[in-house]
């Protein structure tokens, strides 16, 4: 990991802070060395020592990088995120379905002894209690015990006589235990829970025809590949007798396959001193070329697309020709 960090801050000097993934193993590096060189101190003046390992833990978050190569699970993550607003909507939701329920369970069964489902923990007598038996009961985890303690309404299984504020002691209730409990698991088990599925399979099922119908982040970080072959410099040039092979070499939908020269003089792309042609430039003729075969909206084209057209050329640009 030093040896990688050191590598990247000699090649890309400050950009390399730039990158979020950078700033992650930097700050993991910085931690492993620190905690190396002040172990013997901090375990002596501050903290257990057993809490500076936990920092070799957070190396196992690299693994995350991944993500960015699968494209797969790029489009689960970002379904995922796309979802956030809407589950965060359907987890209130939840929480005022549940706060209702509660109120209604230490209305009617605070009282009710404990046995089967009910216990020390999961119970009607508090309302902490009651969110906790009702979240429970929301996964499908059990319900059937606290519904058979609610439903205890005859000795020997309860008390009716046991002074109480409940006019029926201890005992439950059969037909308000079953209408309070089936209600409940329909609308949270069956509806709400299931809500939180469908949101994030409809915004998935999105992702996927955006990707199907635009230019995505993985198709330019392709031609950046491409690219860094050819202009291992960073001039930002290439000369225009390799323009022809390098979009040759690109994958689908960028490729424009021999012979394209017709392709290229459509473009109409600026040439500069030398024969060459910057990458924007290129990448803007591309993208042009792509969505006029398609026919895709340039609006919604700029939504998938992370080149920036305006971006300043370098001092040397200055076109004096086009394709």
């Amino acid at each position: 990991f030093t040896i990688e960090c050191v590598m990247k801050l000699i090649a890309l000097n400050f950009k390399y802070f730039t990158i979020p993934w950078n700033l992650f193993d930097f700050i993991i590096v910085i931690a492993s060395i620190l905690r190396g060189l002040l172990e013997e101190i901090i375990e002596k003046y501050f903290i257990n020592p057993t809490l500076l390992r936990v920092v070799r833990v957070a190396r196992v978050g690299r693994i995350l990088r991944l993500v960015k190569a699968a494209k797969g699970i790029r489009i689960l993550m970002f379904a995922y995120a796309v979802s956030v607003p809407a589950l965060f909507n359907i987890g209130l939701l939840l929480f005022l379905i549940m706060f209702i329920y509660s109120i209604f369970g230490m209305s009617f069964f605070a009282y009710v002894r404990k046995s089967a489902g009910i216990t020390d923990l999961l119970n009607f007598e508090t309302f902490p209690n009651s969110m906790i038996v009702l979240f429970h009961i929301c996964t499908n985890a059990g319900w059937s015990d606290v519904f058979q303690a609610l439903t205890n309404d005859q000795p020997p299984d309860c008390d009716p006589t046991i002074i109480s504020p409940s006019h029926k002691g201890d005992c439950g209730d059969k037909i308000i235990a079953t209408s309070y409990l089936i209600s409940y698991v329909i609308i949270t088990s069956l509806v709400v829970v299931n809500m939180y599925i469908a949101v994030i399979l409809e915004n998935f099922s999105q992702a996927q025809e955006d990707v199907q119908q635009g230019l995505t982040h993985d198709d330019y970080n392709m031609c950046y590949e491409k690219w860094q072959r050819l202009d291992p410099s960073g001039s930002q040039f290439i000369r225009y007798d390799q323009l022809s092979d390098f979009i040759d070499g690109l994958q689908p939908p960028l490729r424009i396959p021999k012979p394209n020269q017709l392709a290229l003089a459509a473009m109409d792309l600026p040439i500069c001193e030398h024969d060459r042609i910057h990458y924007l430039d290129i990448f803007d003729g591309i993208t042009k070329y792509f969505l006029g075969i398609f026919n895709v909206s340039i609006a919604n084209s700029e939504a998938n697309t992370s080149i920036d057209i305006k971006k300043d050329r370098p001092k040397d640009y200055h076109p004096i020709t086009t394709t």
